[in-house]
């Protein structure tokens, strides 16, 4: 292969990637950040998915659903590395705790979660609140259902899980969010009192 044609390949592929997959940026951050509860967090794994994706881009089949592909490679890199925490003991640097501790100033601002509480926003915290409460198998199938609009075959493909199993995680997802909700959505006026 000539080197023209090593770089004309190279610039479809990278033409691809922007058209397919950078498209899909905000929904992954914001799985993301419903996954790991930190903005910071968040942006670790969202760059990571990216920088997977792209080196295993030539792997992925033309024509099919990219945005869940993205997802899923973002799932795997999560339970990876939460497997990886588990396994591996806590670590202190306590001269950076003693830094910290000597450091603080009871006036500094929370800036560190103002992307994380702009994004709660979206929802009210209630909605938030118990949408975050849940395990994690039915948090996964609610955001990814009711928020990201994936449909049950995408998320059972997603998760790796047949049909069925999407259909009733998320039946069962609904009636907890329904039993968390109930004083939230008679004081909106949603529903009656004693309802």
């Amino acid at each position: 292969m000539s080197r023209k044609q090593n770089n004309d390949r190279t610039y479809e592929w990278n033409d691809a990637f922007e058209r397919d997959a950078i498209p899909h940026m905000d929904a992954l951050y914001n799985f993301a950040l419903r996954l790991t509860g930190d903005s910071d967090d968040a942006d670790d794994l969202l760059q990571e998915t990216f920088l997977r994706a792209y080196r295993f881009f030539d792997k992925f089949e033309q024509g099919t659903n990219c945005k869940a592909w993205l997802f899923r490679i973002m799932k795997n890199i999560y339970i990876n590395s939460y497997q990886k925490k588990i396994k591996q003991p806590i670590k202190v640097d306590y001269e950076e705790v003693d830094d910290l501790y000597e450091n603080a100033k009871p006036s500094s601002t929370d800036d560190a979660h103002l992307d994380r509480d702009q994004f709660e926003n979206l929802l009210d915290d209630e909605v938030s609140d118990a949408i975050s409460s849940l395990p994690e198998d039915f948090r996964t199938v609610i955001i990814l259902s009711d928020i990201e609009g994936f449909t049950y075959e995408e998320i059972a493909d997603f998760i790796d899980c047949p049909i069925g199993t999407v259909r009733s995680r998320l039946h069962r997802a609904r009636k907890m969010l329904q039993q968390k909700l109930l004083k939230y959505a008679a004081s909106r006026g949603y529903i009656t009192e004693g309802v």
